[in-house]
């Protein structure tokens, strides 16, 4: 017997098919995962099957701030300008099981203001 699915594995098949109906171009996605005290985030050519930039705050000075929304920000702006280093000016923001809102809200919109369209 199968388990039911629970709210998350829902919103992020979901999200994910509505990425995959939009991709006819073949834009990489822009993927972001975030635990209690920690966000990641990678850019990743799903044709070629690999990561292009990646970031998250278990880096460097990003370290110290842990996962609250001032550290999801920076995160934002670092991943933007890897992206800009990688040639890299669009991509499909893919937000998996988590809610546009709070540190994921502050990665995107920090991306945006550093060049990514999505």
């Amino acid at each position: 017997m199968r388990q039911p699915e629970t709210n998350a594995q829902r919103r992020a098949r979901r999200v994910r098919a509505k990425l995959q109906r939009i991709n006819k171009t073949e834009t990489p996605r822009l993927s972001v995962h975030r635990t209690n005290n920690q966000i990641y985030v990678q850019i990743i050519d799903d044709v070629k099957g690999i990561t292009l930039a990646a970031a998250s705050t278990l880096e460097g000075d990003l370290r110290k701030t842990g996962g609250n929304v001032a550290a999801a920000t920076k995160v934002g702006a670092l991943i933007a300008e890897r992206a800009k280093s990688a040639k890299v000016s669009k991509v499909m923001f893919d937000r998996g099981s988590f809610r546009y809102h709070g540190r994921v809200k502050a990665l995107a919109e920090a991306a945006r203001a550093g060049g990514l369209e999505f």
